[in-house]
């Protein structure tokens, strides 16, 4: 691999909280192993659990996340979310796609009130309202898509280029998508949660929710989540937290404070100590170097970029990207609902972009030769 890269795979580095005990699960898991073994011995699940038990050289490995959220699954849920996490996981090192991508991640908006200096909202050739970059989704594109989704994906998270809460129909689309996936999850920087919002969250039955904050102080914070305020977000989290506690005992949704580790002076010690009062866990995720990736010098990595196997992108109008990276959307011209998201999946257009970097020649397409992705 060359230097200079970034693993996508790895870039969620050390998560910190979380209680459950990992023989826990793998008591769980044993007690079910044997409806794994009546699987055909090509299931994803089936073959999770053969490198979960196994004593030889494992694929998939139970990652301290993935256990806790295993934890929270009912025993008829584990088979088929173990299903998804062995796609998720290992169909992009190995190569395999299926009619339908492990994870779809939808952009409510693409608007956002934020512009952290670690974001493409920085690009004025995507925030300007002019460019036609800027919108909201339909709701009913939004329930379209969640109609085709349900029962053939169970990654779906709800975030991209924009702030989710920015949208008025956020409630809306949480309670169509309620109960519909085992792995759905929702990004927000948290300045505009309120009680509304926070009650349709848990409401929804989403498995993970994810602050994002990226310091424990001021003014670094401001510094990276340039118009943002810490202490109306910390006022916010921690009134998630008070009606979560009071009104939502037995909710089993986990939350998270996950930062961009962008500067040396940040610090997960700092981070762990000051948010877990109030969420579960606290993690950084290394910072992606995505700068003027349109018009940067070409980058000498040529190894496959693992998004091409490992979940879609659907933006507010229905366009489909490839990857977030092409936050200008250039690579493709596929749109929902005009295609299926299993065709457009296995379409000429992905088809093509995965041929050329299984063949090291990502430097032949714009943007992919710019990026440091992989």
């Amino acid at each position: 691999m060359q230097q200079g890269k970034y693993d996508k795979a790895g870039s969620l580095r050390e998560i910190r909280g979380g209680h459950v005990l990992r023989d826990q699960i793998l008591w769980r898991l044993k007690s079910i192993q044997d409806s794994a073994k009546n699987l055909d011995s090509t299931d994803p699940a089936h073959l999770a659990f053969r490198d979960i038990f196994d004593a030889g050289e494992s694929r998939f490995v139970l990652r301290q996340h993935v256990v806790e959220e295993l934890a929270r699954l009912r025993n008829e849920e584990i088979i088929p979310y173990l299903r998804y996490r062995y796609k998720y996981e290992v169909y992009p090192s190995h190569k395999v796609v299926d009619e339908y991508p492990p994870l779809v991640q939808i952009e409510p908006t693409s608007i956002c009130n934020y512009r952290c200096v670690f974001c493409y909202q920085t690009d004025p050739r995507l925030s300007n309202k002019k460019n036609g970059h800027m919108g909201n989704m339909d709701i009913n594109l939004f329930r379209n898509l969640i109609d085709q989704l349900h029962g053939n994906v169970e990654g779906v998270t709800l975030a991209s280029r924009g702030e989710p809460t920015v949208h008025k129909d956020l409630s809306k689309m949480l309670e169509y998508m309620g109960g519909k996936f085992l792995a759905s999850k929702l990004n927000t920087n948290a300045f505009l949660l309120n009680d509304s919002t926070s009650r349709s969250i848990l409401d929804a039955d989403i498995q993970t929710l994810v602050f994002s904050a990226d310091a424990a102080s001021e003014p670094l914070y401001s510094q990276l989540r340039v118009n943002g305020n810490l202490e109306r977000v910390v006022r916010n989290v921690e009134r998630f937290y008070e009606i979560k506690e009071r009104e939502y005992p037995n909710s089993k949704l986990i939350t998270r404070v996950s930062g961009v580790r962008y500067k040396s002076e940040q610090s997960l010690n700092d981070m762990e100590k000051f948010w877990k009062r109030f969420v579960d866990q606290v993690a950084f995720v290394d910072y992606n170097p995505w700068e003027n990736v349109y018009d940067s010098s070409k980058k000498e990595v040529d190894e496959p970029c693992s998004d091409l196997w490992r979940r879609m992108f659907v933006w507010w109008d229905g366009r489909v990207a490839p990857c977030d990276v092409d936050y200008l959307t250039t690579l493709s011209q596929e749109k929902f609902p005009d295609t299926s998201i299993p065709e457009i999946w296995n379409s000429e257009m992905y088809q093509r972009l995965r041929q050329k970097h299984l063949e090291h020649e990502r430097k032949d397409i714009e943007p992919c030769r710019r990026c440091v992705v992989v």
